[in-house]
């Protein structure tokens, strides 16, 4: 049985994200576009685990796809919050959040 990304150390994190970087390759270089995408969100969950939540604080601006995106609430390693000028919620793994513009 697989085990949680919660219950693993940093160490093991690390070599599932090994782990699945390879497996996301493969699935690009056969065209698996569909597989690809479910390697790369297990990736960013996996990163989310090794980061601290605790430095994540609502109220403050990140971008995700060089968009704004405000923290209105933490709950574990996802944070959940809106787009500037919408109202709809979203929620993403903290990896996914960026200090600046890319």
């Amino acid at each position: 049985m697989e085990r949680r990304f919660s219950e693993m150390t940093p160490y093991e994190l690390t070599q599932k994200i090994g782990e699945f970087t390879d497996k996301a390759r493969k699935a690009e270089q056969m065209g698996m576009i569909n597989e690809l995408a479910v390697y790369e969100r297990k990736i960013d969950m996996a990163k989310a685990y090794l980061m601290d939540p605790e430095s994540f604080r609502p109220g403050q601006i990140y971008y995700v796809d060089d968009r704004a995106f405000k923290i209105d609430h933490m709950k574990g390693t996802f944070a959940w919050g809106t787009f500037e000028n919408s109202e709809e919620r979203h929620a993403y793994p903290i990896s996914l959040l960026k200090k600046e513009k890319q």
